[in-house]
C-alpha cells in the first residue's frame, strides 16, 4: 500500500469510529495491557461508503501481490464478512476457518470447500500478535491448501506480531498501520500535544502500559 492509501484508510477508520485513540484514559486489552488505541473493524460492515473503500482496497492488495489466488479464506469471526465481500468482487470461492472445531455434526474446523493444492489468501481484519490468523492458515495448509499470504485491514505493527510472521512462510500485507494512523491523527485531529505518548506506546507497549497502570 502506498503512503497516501494507508492514510486514506486510517482517515476512514477514525471517522467511523472503528479506531479510537485515548492516551489519557487508556483502554485495557484482554491480555491486561494498557493501550491508547482500541480497534473495532466490525463497524465497517455497517458503513457502506467506508466498506466499499476497504473492500476495494483489499481487492487491490490481493491482485497486486497474489494475482493467482483461487480461494479467499476468512478467519472467524471478524475476517468472515471481509472475505465474503472480497470473494464476491473477485468471483472466487470462499471458506472460513473456525478457531476450534465444531462440537457436533461433522466437527468441521473449515467451513466451505476447496480442492487440495488450490492457492488461498487469508483475510483478517486486525493484526496484533498474528496468532489467530497464522493458526487458521496452518489449518488450511494441513487440509491441503497452498497459502499465498495474509491480507488485513490494520496492524499495530508490534514486534511480537512481526516476529510471528517472520517464523512462518506467510507474507503479510495490510492496508494501514499504527504509525500511519497516528501520523494522520496528529496532523488532522486534536492529538498534536499527545504525539509523543502515542508514539511511545508503539516503541514499547509493555513499558507504556506499566506507566499507565502506575498513574492510575
Amino acid at each position: 500500500m502506498t503512503a497516501n492509501k494507508a492514510k486514506a484508510v486510517a482517515k476512514t477508520l477514525l471517522e467511523i469510529g472503528a479506531v479510537s485513540l485515548s492516551p489519557d484514559q487508556p483502554f485495557t486489552w484482554s491480555s491486561g495491557l494498557k493501550t491508547p488505541i482500541y480497534c473495532d473493524n466490525r463497524l465497517i460492515m455497517s458503513q457502506p461508503q467506508a466498506r466499499d473503500l476497504i473492500e476495494d482496497s483489499l481487492v487491490d492488495l490481493i491482485q497486486s501481490h497474489h494475482p493467482d489466488v483461487e480461494v479467499i479464506a476468512g478467519t472467524a469471526t471478524a475476517g468472515i464478512p471481509h472475505a465474503a465481500f472480497i470473494a464476491d468482487r473477485l468471483n472466487l470461492p470462499m471458506i472460513y476457518v473456525r478457531s476450534s472445531k465444531k462440537g457436533h455434526g461433522k466437527q468441521n474446523a473449515i467451513e466451505g470447500s476447496f480442492h487440495k493444492g488450490q492457492k488461498v489468501v487469508m483475510v483478517e481484519d486486525l493484526i496484533s500478535t498474528g496468532g489467530s490468523v497464522i493458526q487458521a492458515a496452518h489449518k488450511v495448509s494441513q487440509a491441503g491448501g497452498q497459502i499465498l499470504g495474509v491480507v488485513a485491514i490494520f496492524t499495530y505493527g508490534l514486534a511480537s506480531g512481526q516476529e510471528a510472521f517472520n517464523q512462518v512462510d506467510y507474507p503479510l500485507h495490510t492496508l494501514t498501520d499504527y504509525p500511519s494512523l497516528v501520523d494522520y491523527a496528529v496532523q488532522n485531529h486534536d492529538f498534536k500535544s499527545q504525539e509523543r505518548t502515542l508514539k511511545a506506546w508503539y516503541q514499547d507497549p509493555e513499558a507504556w502500559s506499566d506507566r499507565a497502570k502506575q498513574a492510575n
